[in-house]
């Protein structure tokens, strides 16, 4: 079996306060690319998840050791993930690969009832659960797998587990500039709280409403561009600045626009058609260029 698992870009993301629990309140239009990595599934005498080219453990194999750990009886699988999103560049790369792994299980996957214990089902013997009983299990492994688990333009809201699918967006594309990747999500978030970065409630949901109206209606993002705001942009410039030097480059082409995708580095273009996306790319003097149509997977 051949699983894709589609990056994702963040048109615009608000920023609010920590929260107890240490995650901040977000919010964020969510789309699918047309980027994305490659899993191979096939039985196997044990479960194992690889990555050539990338070291640790990562998030699909804990994903897969979630659904063990509820019941899941699947054959073993043996799982090898061929990474075209960058790695750590603000993608949302490891939370599709393991959002791509909790697919498996839907879209109905009969558990034990202790794996989803709650009142309404404490006499039961079994529970079914398709995608959206999966989200639970999603959010325990990141903040940005629930809104994995079914691809597609999402209004995020929380810390990455209240999702609110929109309609698909007209035609559009993207240039990406991960400038390398390997800048840590933890460490942005940090450095916004230093900075004093972040909105009341009040104007987060004031904000919500407003993308979800020019959302709403199946636009291309480029019809609101002025709410495509990133509040992590400073924290993220100020860890690394060569992300200011990608973004100028970006806006140098013309594009209609230009910010910076999740926590970063990755600096994103977008246009209205995916000629005119490769065609910027002529006038950038850069190696790292993707282009890709956006709002697809």
């Amino acid at each position: 079996m051949l699983v894709r698992a589609p990056a994702k870009l963040n048109l615009g993301l608000y920023l609010g306060g920590p929260r107890p629990d240490g995650l901040h309140e977000l919010c964020s239009l969510f789309e699918p690319l047309a980027l994305a990595d490659l899993l191979r599934v096939e039985e196997a005498e044990r479960d194992e998840v690889v990555c050539p080219g990338v070291e640790g453990e990562n998030l699909a194999a804990r994903a897969l050791a979630k659904l063990r750990e509820r019941g899941w009886d699947a054959p073993p699988l043996r799982i090898e993930i061929e990474k075209r999103t960058p790695v750590a560049a603000g993608l949302g790369g490891g939370s599709a690969d393991a959002a791509a792994v909790l697919r498996l299980a839907s879209p109905a996957t009969t558990f034990p009832a202790e794996a989803f214990w709650s009142p309404d089902n404490q006499n039961a013997s079994a529970v079914t659960v398709g995608v959206a009983g999966l989200s639970a299990l999603a959010a325990e492994l990141g903040a940005d797998v629930p809104s994995q688990l079914r691809p597609g333009l999402a209004l995020v809201r929380g810390a990455g587990e209240r999702v609110e699918p929109l309609p698909a967006p007209a035609e559009h594309a993207a240039v990406l500039l991960p400038s390398g990747g390997g800048l840590s999500t933890a460490a942005v978030f940090a450095e916004a709280d230093r900075l004093g970065l972040g909105r009341d409630p009040e104007e987060l949901e004031e904000i919500a409403g407003r993308l979800r109206t020019a959302a709403g209606a199946g636009a291309s993002p480029l019809a609101y561009a002025d709410l495509l705001i990133n509040d992590l942009e400073p924290a993220a410039i100020s860890l690394r600045p060569d992300i200011a030097t990608a973004l100028a480059a970006l806006r140098d082409t013309g594009a209609p626009a230009v910010f910076l995708s999740g926590s970063g580095p990755t600096a994103v273009a977008l246009f209205p058609t995916l000629s005119e996306a490769e065609a910027a790319t002529t006038s950038l003097d850069r190696n790292d260029a993707i282009v890709c149509l956006a709002g697809v997977s």
